[in-house]
């Protein structure tokens, strides 16, 4: 572990700095980040075949379930009355994980690590969004130590992609996995995650995917920059095969922004 719990300084919480939209996407990220080991179960049944690589995924599971105990006890003290364990019980309901499969559901081990890749070109790029964003310094601490950690992720799966790069041999084969990925953003994890972080069992309103990804998406989006949507894009492309840095990335970085910023408008006035 490169931190722990006792390395924030709980003490310096400022309540009259926490926004309430913030929060409630907070909320919703412990819940995802504290759900980890049944990732681990399902990717070390993929790996079977390499020891390191179950060892590195066990040691990612560890982290990955401390950024949730983090974000968990942070929401905590900014609302007393969040209720992890009832929510987290709720959102394993709502998010299943086929622990039990011996193969990739991305058709390849080449084409999961490109999957975990994305996936933590986003939660790297979202918590530095939130370390930008917050003028809480606690949040603002546990957001540096998570978009590190993030990175440090992204930069193990890379490297273990690299390894069985032979089974995607192609730019178009690795890029299709790449925005696959991207796709399942709309998926039941995400909006699972905040109508059962932020709506307590028995709430009168109903979960539907499209409205709690919606909402979930009106809070998370708001913290973004240019510079992080330009980090993102370039951790994706990298993974995906093509120059980080290159002309098209900064291009599709340009037109990613503009679709961004166009989102960011229409959930403001529509989301929940």
């Amino acid at each position: 572990m490169r931190w722990t719990l006792d390395d924030i300084k709980w003490d310096a919480f400022d309540a009259s700095k926490v926004d309430s939209s913030t929060l409630e996407a907070v909320k919703a990220a412990a819940l995802v980040e504290f759900n980890a080991p049944d990732y681990v179960s399902y990717l070390c049944n993929v790996f079977a075949d390499s020891s390191e690589i179950q060892d590195n995924i066990r040691q990612w599971g560890r982290e990955e379930a401390q950024h949730g105990r983090a974000l968990a006890r942070w929401a905590r003290l900014a609302d007393p009355s969040f209720d992890f364990d009832s929510s987290f019980e709720r959102f394993r309901r709502i998010q299943g994980i086929q622990t039990d499969a011996i193969e990739s559901v991305r058709g390849s081990r080449a084409g999961e690590m490109i999957a975990r890749c994305v996936v933590e070109s986003g939660t790297s790029s979202f918590y530095t969004a939130i370390k930008d964003a917050t003028e809480e310094p606690v949040l603002r601490q546990i957001a540096t130590y998570l978009a590190a950690d993030e990175f440090a992720h992204y930069k193990l799966f890379y490297d273990s992609f690299r390894r069985y790069q032979g089974e995607l041999p192609t730019v178009w084969q690795r890029l299709r996995i790449a925005v696959g990925r991207i796709d399942e953003a709309d998926d039941d994890e995400l909006s699972g995650a905040f109508y059962c972080a932020n709506y307590p069992a028995g709430s009168a309103v109903a979960y539907d995917r499209r409205t709690f990804a919606d909402a979930y998406q009106r809070r998370a989006l708001g913290v973004y920059r240019r510079q992080h949507i330009d980090r993102l894009i370039s951790m994706v492309a990298k993974a995906g095969g093509l120059r980080p840095h290159g002309w098209l990335v900064r291009a599709v970085s340009a037109v990613a922004w503009q679709v961004l910023s166009f989102k960011q408008r229409r959930l403001a006035r529509h989301a929940v």
